[in-house]
């Protein structure tokens, strides 16, 4: 990776224009516009309604119950201290919290985006779970929306020439054309996109767009059927008080 080539793209221009596995925008907009204005429209977060957290979490079970009261006390240390703070404090809460199993073990199915509660219940998860339970929480500890992202990569395993999959990370930019620091439940410790060259971009989201990359390959899907569990999603958070 060089600084003509940063790992993930800025985020000037239009959050809703991306290129895909060499496919334009264009090529597919009449499938595909509708889908992604609708995925992508309301989706701005309130504060968090911790009591609502803990009546969803007391209907699912005790462990649920005991991961949002865990994470309710997390978030009240987290509440005075600095960004990088939060982020560490997250990313170290989450990865030594819920253990990686893929979805079809915990869900019996191939691809299964689980709420808050839904991880701290089963107690495991896989990638977009550890991405997007670290998200919500950095956004109710106050961290603005505009500076995380959920990026879809290929993360290339056993060093160089090694196998490759489909993978996800939360990027956390500091700034518009900061180099983003990657969350990863694959890495224990917080680091900058530079020395992370095991990662390869394909697209990017939050709650105000979608990024395209610079991978040459796609995560498996395309980005509407991926970004529609993401809209069901957000539906299943809000109702459990991750507003």
């Amino acid at each position: 990776m060089t600084a003509a080539q940063p790992l993930f793209p800025d985020r000037r221009g239009s959050p809703a224009y991306m290129v895909l596995g060499g496919v334009s925008f264009s090529a597919w907009a009449r499938r595909s516009v509708l889908a992604l204005l609708l995925v992508l429209l309301p989706l701005h977060p309130a504060a968090w309604d911790v009591e609502r957290t803990l009546v969803a979490a007391n209907r699912l079970g005790s462990r649920a119950l005991a991961g949002a009261r865990a994470l309710q006390v997390l978030h009240t240390e987290l509440q005075a201290g600095d960004e990088l703070a939060k982020l560490r404090g997250v990313n170290d809460f989450f990865n030594h919290r819920i253990v990686f199993r893929d979805d079809v073990e915990v869900w019996g199915q191939t691809d299964y985006w689980a709420s808050l509660l839904e991880i701290f219940d089963k107690g495991a998860g896989d990638c977009e779970d550890y991405a997007t339970a670290k998200y919500f929480s950095l956004l109710n500890l106050g961290v603005p929306m505009n500076k995380l992202r959920m990026v879809y990569v290929r993360v290339q395993l056993g060093g160089p020439g090694g196998a490759s999959q489909a993978h996800m990370v939360l990027a956390y930019y500091d700034a518009a054309n900061a180099e983003p620091l990657i969350l990863d439940n694959l890495a224990g410790e917080i680091r900058p996109a530079s020395r992370r060259p095991d990662l390869f971009p394909v697209f990017s989201f939050n709650g105000e767009g979608l990024w395209q990359g610079v991978g040459p390959q796609s995560a498996g899907g395309e980005p509407v059927s991926r970004l529609s569990r993401w809209r069901d999603l957000l539906a299943k958070t809000r109702a459990e008080g991750f507003q």
